[in-house]
C-alpha cells in the first residue's frame, strides 16, 4: 500500500476539518481549535531539520543520526572500500538517469544491451540494470494494482459468496469462514479509504474557501505577516487566517492536499476494485509459482518516485556537488516489483531470487502488506538468498501498530518453522527530541522490529534530477541497507550474518521515554524492538575493525 505512505500525518492533522462551500468558509471556530490540538499532540511536521540529519552525529545534539559523517572523516579518511558492493533495490522502480544516481546504477556486464539476446543465460534478456517484474514482453507497464485483501475477497467471494454452508465439508467451513474473516476486513479497508477520501474533499473546500475570503489565489503564497490578525478581522476572517497559519507551520501545501486526494481517489479506484486486475498486462502465467522468466528491462517503469527516493538514500553518488551523499558508493541493482497498490509475492519471490543469483549482496524492500496468500514461495526465495550470504532488510510498515500482534509482511519468519538469520525489519525514528524521538506512524515490536533507523524528513533524489524529504519506514530501511552496504564494502570478510549482528550490537540506545506510535503513551525507546536503538554507522564500523583484527 505504498501510496498511502505520505498522507499518515496530514490526515492525523487535519482529519477534524468539517465542509466549507466555494462561497465562504463554513468550518467553525472550534475545528481550528480541533486542528490546531491534533497538530500538537502527533507533533510538529514542520521540515525543521537539516536535509543531511539522518547522516549526521549519533548523540541527540542536534538528532539521533546515524553518524555516517564522522565515521568517513574519523574511520575511513585513509582507506579505501576492498570490495564493490551490490545493493539491490526491490521497489516501484527508480530514475536511473537521475543526476545523482546514474554514476552508481549496476552493470550487467555479461549482458549485450539491445540485442534480444540472453546473453549471460540468466533467463532474462537484456537486463543492464536489473529487472521489471511487473511490465510485459511488450514493453507496457503495471502502473496500478489491486490490494492483496481484494485479491482474496475477489477469490474467496467466487466460491463462497452464494454458498450453501450446510453442504460445505468441514475443511470448506474453514476455507468459509476464512473468507468471512476476510470479507469483514475488505469492507473495513474500503470504509477506511472511503472516509479518507471524504475528510481529504472536506479539506480542499476548507482551503477553497479561505483563499476566496483571503482575496488569494494561493494559500501558499501568505507569509506569516500577512496572516498576523487584526482588529478589524471578522469571524470568516479569523477563521481562514487560522487555517492557513495551521497549515503553514506544519508545512502542509495546497500540492499536498491535492495529492493526497488523488491518492486516495486511486486507492478506491484500482486498489479496492474488484473489477479491476491488471495482470494481463504481464502476461505470465499467475497460477504457476515456478514461472520465473517473465516481465521486461524497463527498471524506470511508470511511477518511480519511491524507488529513486529510497535508491538515493542507499547509494546516490557521494562528494559529487550535487543534491545529496548516498549512505555508501555502492552499485545500484534496480527490481522493479512494486506498484500502487499491493505487491505480489510472486513477484517479489522472483524479485529476491534475481538479487541474489545476480551478485547483491543486501537487498532493501521498503514495501509490505497484511496478507502474503503465496508466502510458501516467498519463504523459499528468502531462504536461497539467506544461504547465499545476502543481507535482506526490510520496512517494518507505517500503521504505527505492533508487530508482535498484527500479521505484516514480507517478514523474517518461515511458514513451516524456523527463520532468516540474515533479515532485518527496521523501524522509523525522527529528528525529533524527547518523546517524539519515535516517528508517529512506524510500527514497532520488542520481538519483530529489529532496528530503528532515521525516517522521518530523509532527503534524497526525486524523479527528473529533483530531490525531496519524505517519510516513512520506506526511508529508515534504506538507512540500516546503506549502512550494511558500507560496512560490507570496507570489511568483505564478514558474512552477512555477521554483519546484522555487528549493526544489532552497535546501535545507539537512547535512555528516555517516548510516546508509542500513534498515541501519547509514554514508554522506553527500549521497548519498542530487538536492539532497543537506532543504527549506528561509526560504531558498526569500529566493531567490524575489531572482529577482523580478532579483538
Amino acid at each position: 500500500m505504498t501510496i498511502r505512505l505520505k498522507l499518515t500525518s496530514l490526515l492525523l492533522i487535519l482529519i477534524f476539518i468539517g465542509c466549507s462551500s466555494s462561497k465562504e468558509l463554513t468550518t467553525p471556530a472550534e475545528t481550528i481549535s480541533d486542528i490546531e490540538d491534533s497538530a500538537s499532540a502527533y507533533g510538529d511536521v514542520e521540515l525543521s531539520a537539516t536535509e543531511d540529519w539522518h547522516l549526521t552525529s549519533t548523540s541527540k545534539d542536534p538528532f539521533y543520526g546515524t553518524g555516517v559523517q564522522k565515521a568517513y572523516e574519523e574511520l575511513l579518511a585513509d582507506k579505501t572500500p576492498e570490495k564493490e558492493v551490490i545493493v539491490a533495490i526491490i521497489d516501484s522502480g527508480t530514475d536511473i538517469d537521475h543526476e545523482d544516481l546514474s554514476g552508481n546504477i549496476w552493470v550487467n556486464e555479461d549482458e549485450i544491451a539491445g540485442n534480444g539476446i540472453d546473453d549471460d543465460g540468466n533467463g532474462y534478456i537484456d537486463d543492464i540494470h536489473g529487472w521489471n517484474f511487473i511490465g510485459g514482453a511488450d514493453g507496457q507497464n503495471v502502473d496500478e494494482d489491486t490490494y492483496e485483501i481484494t485479491r482474496l475477497y475477489v477469490k474467496l467471494s467466487e466460491k463462497y459468496a452464494d454458498a450453501d454452508i450446510s453442504t460445505l465439508s468441514s475443511e470448506e467451513m474453514d476455507e468459509y469462514n476464512y473468507y468471512l474473516e476476510i470479507k469483514e476486513d475488505y469492507e473495513a479497508e474500503k470504509t477506511e479509504i472511503s472516509q479518507g477520501l471524504n475528510q481529504l474533499r472536506n479539506i480542499q473546500q476548507a482551503v477553497l474557501g479561505a483563499k476566496q475570503i483571503l482575496g488569494v489565489s494561493s494559500i501558499d503564497s501568505l507569509t506569516s505577516e500577512d496572516l498576523k490578525p487584526t482588529a478589524t478581522d471578522g469571524p470568516y476572517l479569523q477563521q481562514a487566517k487560522q487555517l492557513a497559519n495551521v497549515l503553514k507551520e506544519n508545512d502542509i501545501t495546497e500540492d499536498d492536499i491535492n495529492e493526497g486526494l488523488d491518492q486516495y481517489k486511486t486507492l478506491y479506484d484500482y486498489g479496492l476494485n474488484p473489477d479491476f486486475d491488471p495482470r494481463y498486462i504481464v502476461g505470465d502465467d499467475y497460477t504457476d509459482l515456478t514461472n520465473r522468466f517473465y516481465g521486461n528491462n524497463n527498471v524506470k517503469g511508470v511511477s518511480y518516485d519511491h524507488g529513486t527516493h529510497v535508491a538515493g538514500i542507499v547509494g546516490a553518488v557521494r562528494n559529487n556537488d550535487l543534491g545529496m551523499n548516498g549512505i555508501a558508493d555502492v552499485k545500484l541493482m534496480i527490481l522493479r516489483t512494486v506498484p500502487m497498490g499491493d505487491e505480489r509475492d510472486k513477484d517479489v519471490a522472483n524479485a529476491i531470487r534475481y538479487a541474489a543469483e545476480n551478485g547483491a549482496r543486501v537487498i532493501n524492500m521498503s514495501f509490505g502488506k497484511g496478507y502474503s496468500p503465496q508466502k510458501e514461495y516467498v519463504d523459499a526465495a528468502v531462504k536461497f538468498a539467506d544461504s547465499v550470504g545476502v543481507l535482506l532488510v526490510s520496512g517494518a510498515g507505517n500503521d504505527a501498530s505492533n508487530v508482535d500482534s498484527t500479521d505484516s509482511f514480507p517478514n523474517k519468519y518461515y511458514s513451516s518453522g524456523g527463520k532468516a538469520e540474515s533479515f532485518l525489519t527496521v523501524g522509523a525514528s525522527s529528528w525529533e527530541e524527547g518523546e517524539e524521538l519515535t516517528a508517529i506512524f512506524s510500527n514497532y515490536g520488542k520481538m519483530n522490529v529489529d532496528i530503528f533507523a532515521p525516517g522521518v524528513d530523509v532527503y534524497s533524489t526525486y524523479p527528473d534530477n529533483e530531490y525531496k524529504a519524505e517519510d516513512g519506514t520506506s526511508m529508515a530501511s534504506p538507512v540500516v541497507a546503506g549502512v550494511a552496504a558500507l560496512v560490507m564494502a570496507y570489511y568483505p570478510e564478514l558474512s552477512a550474518s555477521q554483519v546484522k549482528e555487528i549493526l544489532m550490537e552497535t546501535v545507539t540506545k537512547p535512555d528516555q521515554i517516548v510516546f508509542k506510535p500513534g498515541t501519547e503513551d509514554p514508554v522506553p525507546f527500549s521497548s519498542l524492538s530487538v536492539s532497543g536503538g537506532i543504527v549506528n554507522a561509526y560504531e558498526a564500523l569500529k566493531r567490524a575493525e575489531e572482529i577482523i583484527n580478532g579483538q
